[in-house]
């Protein structure tokens, strides 16, 4: 898996990506009016969606903050990024760390004055059925603090500054499996990313008057070495730089969510059939 395209895919794949998860790139020009000269946070910016993300931003002439637990992987972006022209600051942070997230709001603040976007791209995802969890709390510790604590301690202390400006915007990278079914082994991964996206979504209600805004993305499939390890490697996904471009354009458009367009039938249809769906997902999961 890689950080950028993969035009080597078969095509069968890259078809079926195109049909399943069509995405919108923004035009260059709305991307530079949107962020040029604005302070842009992105977590998790050492790899993955969250590196594209950051590089793509730098582009049109944004001010990206990086955080990232790896120095030397978040420097070494950071330096892709000047090399091409772009203003890149590094932070090493671990945000299961919550005094860790406190100094680290406190250093952005002081150094930039402000943060105009942020974009909650951390995460840790973990797959493991009940019965392998039963002497493994940390597994849900590890999920909790990283894809729920961490990012409402920083966004608690960056939402004061952005209401009292009357500007902010804040993009959340979730998860499709918040419009399916839920799906056995995603328990502690699953549980830790709806409850930020609840957290966010109510926020939102309350902030919207102040002026600061949310996009909630629920991203499909992303190849990268987060999702390389599970049993996804051939299943039709996007490349992180597909990913970002959705990222770019919920900076632009604003829209309250972001996702693929069969998710809403979906979801709607397992409304309709919790209890055979739940039934048919243990039946596949005791087949397994």
């Amino acid at each position: 898996m890689t950080d950028t395209a993969s035009p080597g895919r078969p095509l069968a794949e890259r078809v079926a990506t195109r049909l399943l998860y069509p995405t919108s790139r923004p035009r260059d020009t709305a991307l530079r009016e949107a962020v040029s000269g604005r302070v842009v946070l992105v977590t998790g910016a050492s790899h993955g969606i969250g590196k594209v993300t950051a590089a793509k931003f730098a582009a049109a002439g944004a001010v990206v903050v990086m955080v990232a637990r790896s120095a030397a992987e978040l420097d070494a972006a950071a330096d892709e990024i000047t090399a091409s022209g772009g203003i890149a600051h590094t932070y090493s942070a671990d945000l299961t760390d919550m005094d860790a997230v406190d100094e680290l709001a406190r250093d952005i603040l002081a150094t930039h004055g402000r943060v105009d976007v942020v974009i909650n791209n951390a995460g840790r995802s973990i797959r493991r059925s009940i019965d392998q969890s039963y002497d493994r709390f940390h597994d849900f510790t590890r999920t909790i603090d990283i894809n729920y604590l961490g990012p409402v301690r920083l966004l608690l202390a960056l939402l004061p500054a952005m209401r009292e400006r009357g500007r902010g915007h804040i993009v959340n990278i979730s998860t499709w499996g918040l419009r399916m079914p839920p799906v056995p082994r995603w328990a502690a991964y699953g549980a830790s990313k709806a409850a930020f996206d609840q957290w966010l979504r109510t926020v939102a209600t309350e902030v919207a008057a102040d002026g600061v805004t949310t996009t909630s993305i629920y991203m499909p499939l992303v190849h990268t070495r987060m999702s390389a390890p599970t049993d996804f490697g051939s299943m039709p996904g996007l490349t992180a730089a597909e990913a970002a471009d959705l990222v770019c354009h919920a900076v632009v458009a604003k829209p309250v969510e972001i996702s693929p367009w069969w998710s809403g039938p979906l979801q709607a249809w397992t409304d309709l059939t919790r209890g055979p769906m739940q039934r048919l997902m243990a039946l596949g999961f005791r087949a397994r």
